[in-house]
């Protein structure tokens, strides 16, 4: 692996970890097996490495919820089966983490890919639950936008809880009340397949 990727993961897992503010170059090189002029060479200081590295993490979190967004299935089977994706869920979102950072937050361009992130999740997952209410799979009436951004919240929250009760109970918990609550429209006996 190149020095630049090197120093780039060990800065995905040190915001995940520790976040930007607990996160030194010190840190970052020792992480990398890299010294402080290659990381100075390859970056032009630690807001560089970090929205490198942010916009890294963000779009693999968008590439693996894709793969389960455009994969076969109803639009409640595929939200199920995002819902329900192994997760880390103790370790928490690496992009949803950076919220809670105040210099993530303080700054715009760190922010950035956080919010695009957020933004594109609410918007496919809008995009499907739209899907669900044009074939007749959930009750008719729901908003797609409220139904996404509720979506995009349990998940955010179940991080949260299960990180504060140090189990993943919390987050199962969660994503089942939510499952239950997009479950057939009445008089719906069970979901259309494709």
């Amino acid at each position: 692996m190149s020095t630049p990727d090197r120093l780039i993961e060990a800065t995905q897992e040190l915001l995940w970890e520790r976040g930007y503010v607990g996160m030194s170059p010190k840190a970052i090189q020792q992480h990398a097996g890299a010294g402080q002029g290659s990381m100075y060479h390859h970056f032009s200081g630690k807001p560089d490495l970090a929205l490198t590295a942010i916009r890294r993490t963000a779009a693999g979190m968008r590439e693996a919820a894709a793969r389960t967004f455009d994969s076969p299935g109803t639009a409640y089977e595929r939200i199920s089966h995002y819902l329900l994706r192994e997760r880390d869920v103790l370790r928490g979102c690496p992009v949803g983490r950076l919220t809670m950072d105040p210099e993530v937050i303080a700054s715009d361009e760190l922010r950035a890919p956080v919010d695009e992130t957020i933004a594109w999740l609410r918007g496919r997952l809008a995009e499907i639950v739209q899907e669900g209410l044009d074939d007749g799979e959930f009750v008719p009436g729901l908003i797609a936008d409220d139904v996404a951004a509720t979506i995009v919240a349990t998940v955010q929250g179940g991080y949260v809880l299960a990180r504060a009760s140090g189990t993943a109970d919390a987050f199962d918990a969660a994503v089942r009340g939510l499952l239950a609550l997009l479950g057939p429209a009445p008089g719906e006996p069970s979901r259309r397949t494709p």
